[in-house]
């Protein structure tokens, strides 16, 4: 891979966007950060651009001169992904296809679907709910107009986060502000199963990696990730990392969440992913940390940085 400077457009301003942007222009790449608001990410370097990246004339805009385009974008509210993800997508493929930079997506591990074996790239994308199918669905075109050289398309998927600024994008990380204050924590599903963690300083690593290599292009490749912990032990850590004692933690059943969902769209849309917590959940890295030459973060780093980044909650993400 050249040294040589890039640029880059990143679609998305929560933490996985102003990761990567900050990985990049740490590595001497020009990058602007697309989101709706235009408000500035804060990192020293990076542009600012208000866009509706649905709009592929906007972003096409924005884009044209750039060797790659992030889709970053994270819609935390799950009941309004069918209607926000298929225009978003379309856009992104447009543009990249039209000025020729590469998509990078940023995703989840929700197309595997349930599984029963550490995850790695070569399983099958076989979701059971509608948002891991519609992941599914985008990673399917995005591959299919890359095979057809139509446009170069990367994607990286990544468990749950933790690290700086997560928030309520995170499981753990929204915690931290009431458990630093010695609050009972209550976690869909049991909370003591081994679970995967990506910190988000390594998803953007990852992302910054792949962008501008040829030889990662046309392939799913998992975020460079830890050895599995549990849910309760990564809230003890962050909370150990700020000199706070443990809290009780209590999990909730997931036929509970479920029934819930009766009333509540953002629970029912939950309790179709129950079966992340309900059963382990473990992603397998290994393939980008040899590969790629990457390493996860030291693990008391990323609890660390869980606790002092999210003592005051954080806002959902932009876009």
């Amino acid at each position: 891979m050249s040294d040589q400077t890039r640029t880059a457009v990143v679609v998305g301003a929560g933490p996985v966007g102003r990761e990567a942007a900050r990985v990049m222009t740490e590595q001497g790449h020009r990058v602007t950060v697309v989101t709706r608001s235009g408000r500035p990410t804060g990192i020293e370097g990076v542009a600012s651009v208000a866009v509706d990246a649905s709009d592929a004339g906007a972003l096409e805009a924005v884009v044209r001169g750039a060797d790659a385009l992030l889709n970053c974008a994270n819609p935390r509210d799950y009941t309004v992904w069918e209607q926000v993800w298929p225009p978003l997508a379309a856009s992104l493929l447009t543009t990249a296809e039209r000025t020729g930079a590469t998509l990078v997506t940023a995703a989840s591990l929700y197309p595997y679907g349930p599984v029963d074996a550490p995850m790695t790239e070569g399983m099958p994308d076989v979701a059971t709910d509608h948002k891991g199918r519609l992941r599914a669905r985008m990673w399917a075109e995005a591959k299919a107009a890359h095979d057809a050289g139509r446009l170069a398309a990367v994607e990286v998927r990544a468990s749950d986060y933790l690290g700086a600024g997560v928030g309520l994008n995170g499981h753990v990380s929204r915690h931290v502000p009431a458990a630093a204050r010695g609050r009972a924590a209550w976690m869909i599903g049991r909370p003591d199963l081994p679970h995967t963690f990506t910190d988000v300083a390594d998803m953007g690593r990852t992302l910054a990696r792949v962008a501008f290599d040829e030889g990662t292009w046309g392939q799913v490749w998992h975020a460079v990730s830890g050895p599995p912990s549990t849910q309760r032990a990564a809230l003890d850590g962050a909370l150990a990392a700020l000199g706070r004692p443990a809290v009780a933690v209590h999990g909730l059943p997931v036929p509970l969440v479920r029934a819930t969902g009766v009333v509540s769209p953002m629970m029912r849309e939950l309790g179709q992913l129950g079966y992340v917590f309900e059963r382990p959940y473990v992603m397998d890295s290994s393939r980008t940390q040899a590969a790629l030459g990457l390493a996860p973060s030291p693990w008391e780093d990323t609890l660390r940085r869980t606790g002092e980044g999210n003592l005051s909650g954080s806002p959902a993400a932009a876009r």
